[in-house]
C-alpha cells in the first residue's frame, strides 16, 4: 500500500472511531472498539490503535491508563450540550423506564412465588394416585368399622366401670405392698455388711424392674 492510501485509511479509521466514541458516549479499550467495527468497517488493529492513539494525541478524545490497559472514550467538553427541553425529556423518560422497571420486577417476584407454588404442588398423577390410596384406606376402615358394630362380644358399660375398678384398686394394693417390701427392705440392709445388690443375690429376691414390670396407669 502506497503512503497515500495508508493516510487516507489512516484518516478513515480515525473519523470512524471518533464518530463511534461520540455516539456511544462510553468508554473502550482498543480490543472492545476493533471487535465492535472490524466487521462492518473492515478495520484491523493495527488501524484501531494508531487512531486511538492519534485522536488521544490530538486531545479529541480521553485516554486513562489501568495497569497494562489504556482506555478511551469522548471528551465530554466537545459534545454538544443538551436544552434544558432535552434535559427534560430526559428526566421524562428516566421516570418513564424507572416506572416500567419496578413493575417488571413485580410482576418477576409474582411469577416466581407462583412457580414456587406450582413446584411445591402435586401433579395432576400425583393427586390422582392419591385419592386412590385415601379410597382404598377409606374402605379398610368402614369395612373395620362395620366388623366391630356387628360383633356380639360389645363390653357394656357396666362391665368397663367393673374393670377399671378393679384395675384401680389392684394398682392401689400393688402399690401398697411394694411400699412395705420396701420398707422392710430397708431397715434390715441398714445392719448388713453387704451391698443391697448382694443381698437380693443371696436371699434370691426378684424386683419389678428385673422382669419389666411397670405399674400400670389409671384408665
Amino acid at each position: 500500500m502506497s503512503k497515500g492510501r495508508e493516510a487516507a485509511a489512516g484518516g478513515g479509521a480515525t473519523a470512524v472511531l471518533l464518530r463511534y466514541l461520540q455516539e456511544q458516549n462510553r468508554p473502550y479499550s482498543a480490543q472492545d472498539a476493533f471487535g465492535n467495527l472490524q466487521r462492518e468497517h473492515g478495520l484491523g488493529k493495527a488501524a484501531v490503535v494508531k487512531a486511538l492513539e492519534q485522536l488521544a494525541q490530538q486531545g479529541r478524545v480521553r485516554e486513562k491508563v489501568y495497569g497494562k490497559q489504556k482506555i478511551y472514550f469522548a471528551d465530554q467538553e466537545q459534545l454538544p450540550a443538551a436544552s434544558d427541553a432535552e434535559l427534560r425529556g430526559l428526566d421524562g423518560e428516566i421516570a418513564t423506564r424507572s416506572g416500567q422497571l419496578q413493575a417488571l420486577q413485580q410482576s418477576c417476584r409474582h411469577m416466581e412465588a407462583e412457580l414456587k407454588d406450582l413446584n411445591s404442588s402435586l401433579t395432576t398423577p400425583e393427586i390422582a394416585r392419591e385419592i386412590e390410596a385415601l379410597r382404598k384406606e377409606c374402605a379398610s376402615y368402614t369395612e373395620k368399622l362395620e366388623r366391630i358394630k356387628s360383633a356380639t362380644n360389645h363390653v357394656t358399660p357396666e362391665e368397663k366401670e367393673k374393670v377399671c375398678r378393679e384395675q384401680q384398686l389392684y394398682r392401689r394394693e400393688w402399690r401398697r405392698r411394694k411400699r412395705m417390701a420396701t420398707e422392710l427392705l430397708d431397715a434390715i440392709l441398714e445392719g448388713y455388711p453387704k451391698s443391697k445388690k448382694q443381698f437380693f443375690e443371696e436371699v434370691g429376691i426378684e424386683t419389678d424392674e428385673d422382669h419389666g414390670a411397670v405399674l400400670p396407669a389409671t384408665v
